[in-house]
């Protein structure tokens, strides 16, 4: 007996059939590929920590990674010791690197959970660095990135990304003419209370000469990214003063 293909009951079983196989089909390629997935992030997480220690292989202008086959190597070697530092407690961990920053973020909405902060530590002839992952808003998605630091909390280096920001104008956060304004900034001002950076326009410091204003130059056309860059950076570190005083102490 023929099908009739014309009835609407055809149709939406047809539909939900496909429903069906499609949907099995892609949970079957995501749980496949999770392990490819997660090395991935693993790599890229590293990447991103070693080039805020201004670990990478940049040309005169270009933002270029470690090369996935040697990021284990040097992470191992340059990253000395992982710690999370939850309340008072500060604990190691290989795997700090791991933590999802951004459901730790959502956890401490709730008053009575404390956050966990990772923090990466690199112990070189030249002093030791501190590297803090950090998370916000930009215009259109999320924004995220690392900032290492000395013990004083001046910037070492930085490295920013987004989701979707605007190309050419917030997207450019993870450009070299943006994230190198970074290095040497103070995150404290004269007064010696924590300020962070501020993402200016008419910064007059076209050359970020002045490391001592916690300032750099915005980008043009992209004032709420700068904006939330600027948040990003007050609201996360802030979270880790207790710690940095604790080294002063030490």
């Amino acid at each position: 007996m023929a099908i009739n293909t014309d009835k609407n009951s055809y149709t939406i079983i047809f539909a939900i059939i496909m429903v069906v196989v499609v949907g099995s089909l892609l949970a079957f390629a995501a749980e496949s590929l999770k392990g490819n997935i997660n090395e991935n992030k693993r790599i890229e997480k590293q990447q991103n920590i070693l080039y805020a220690l201004g670990i990478n292989e940049n040309d005169e202008s270009s933002a270029i990674f470690v090369s996935k086959d040697v990021v284990g190597e040097s992470f191992s070697k340059n990253v000395t010791k992982q710690i999370i530092i939850q309340g008072t407690e500060v604990t190691e961990d290989a795997e700090a690197y791991l933590i999802d920053i951004k459901k730790e973020q959502a956890a401490s909405k709730d008053a009575s959970y404390q956050r966990k902060l990772p923090l990466f530590i690199s112990e070189t002839e030249t002093g030791t660095y501190y590297v803090a992952p950090i998370r916000g808003k930009g215009l259109w998605d999320a924004i995220w990135g690392f900032v290492a630091m000395d013990k004083d909390m001046v910037v070492k280096g930085v490295f920013f990304d987004h989701k979707g920001e605007t190309p050419g104008l917030g997207a450019n956060i993870n450009q070299r003419f943006f994230m190198d304004d970074f290095s040497g900034e103070h995150l404290f001002d004269a007064s010696g209370s924590f300020s962070g950076i501020q993402v200016a326009k008419g910064n007059g410091d076209p050359k970020n000469a002045r490391k001592t204003d916690n300032k750099v130059d915005a980008i043009a056309g992209s004032t709420i990214t700068g904006n939330g860059v600027t948040a990003m950076i007050k609201d996360e570190l802030k979270l880790y003063i207790p710690y940095f005083k604790t080294l002063k102490n030490n």
